[in-house]
């Protein structure tokens, strides 16, 4: 979470006070002074990931395919009840056809996930297993987030910094304009088991977006390539609901992977905003996501009402 923080001196900054460029320079990033909130535990984490397969599962299913595992659920129960004595209620339904769902994708048993996640997720940390460099602004501004904090990617050309930033245990939710994009990422997500940390939603950007979109977020990051061929008005309308809902102090990091189309275009959208840094990711052009990281202008103080 940004806000408790102290810089590399030893300074602590408040909750309430705005971080400067300076203070997010390379070199300079504040480091947590203690974590805020708890991270969630391993039985927490695998119970979400079974949910997930179990409701991922489920929405493969017709009503009749539904149906007919509720059938089997009922029929598993009153055969199991040899003194006649259970009561069906719907709750005791709902969990033996979720264990029928459990058994029939043969999911692993809480050991054998937990033997397979935690080196996977150190893995997963790592920038470069999804192609993203150091000295980029995905991978700098992720200094100075803290797990559960909540992140908006938009565009699927940042798709990248979508599973960078879930495996560090943020919340992230992505807005994409076409199904096609939003099937692969779902894809991705499911086979990386970083599903539970993300939503996914098609869009017609710059136009509406979901009433699930409330943030606040503490990372932004914006695929210039899927922004800049917007009308005009469509990218400062989306850009202007990104920045609103941008916490104090948060962060946004405008990035382009597609070589036709440079970051810098989306920054007439960020006239107040101030740049963190020097642009990243020029080794790679053309696959790294190379931008810009900036932060939101400070807030002024409220002006005194004069006494009478």
């Amino acid at each position: 979470m940004l806000g408790r923080l102290v810089n590399t001196s030893g300074t602590f900054v408040p909750n309430n006070t705005v971080l400067t460029a300076a203070q997010l320079e390379a070199g300079n990033l504040p480091a947590v002074a203690h974590r805020v909130r708890s991270l969630r535990s391993l039985e927490q984490q695998y119970r979400a990931y079974v949910m997930q397969r179990i409701e991922g599962f489920k929405d493969t299913l017709s009503r009749a395919e539904l149906m007919s595992l509720g059938d089997d659920a009922a029929r598993e129960l009153v055969d199991g009840d040899r003194q006649g004595q259970l009561v069906l209620t719907e709750m005791l339904m709902l969990e033996t056809v979720d264990q029928q769902i459990v058994t029939k994708l043969k999911l692993p048993s809480f050991k054998k996930w937990r033997a397979r996640i935690l080196p996977l997720r150190e893995a997963q940390r790592s920038p470069t297993r999804w192609g993203i460099e150091a000295s980029e602004p995905v991978a700098h501004g992720l200094r100075a987030m803290e797990p559960d904090d909540h992140a908006l990617v938009i565009g699927g050309g940042a798709e990248r910094a979508m599973y960078l930033l879930a495996a560090h245990d943020l919340h992230v939710q992505c807005l994409v304009d076409d199904s096609a994009t939003a099937g692969r990422i779902e894809g991705t997500l499911a086979s990386e088991a970083l599903s539970a940390q993300c939503e996914v939603f098609v869009v017609m950007l710059g136009l509406w977006a979901p009433s699930e979109i409330v943030g606040p977020f503490h990372f932004v990051v914006v695929d210039a390539a899927a922004v800049g061929y917007l009308p005009r008005d469509r990218q400062r309308a989306l850009i202007h609901l990104a920045q609103q809902r941008t916490v104090p102090g948060g962060l946004h990091a405008v990035v382009s992977s597609d070589p036709d189309l440079a970051p810098e275009t989306c920054l007439t959208l960020y006239q107040d905003w101030q740049r963190v840094g020097h642009p990243g990711g020029t080794s790679t052009a053309g696959q790294a996501l190379r931008g810009q990281l900036l932060s939101p202008p400070p807030l002024l103080p409220s002006p005194l009402r004069s006494l009478p």
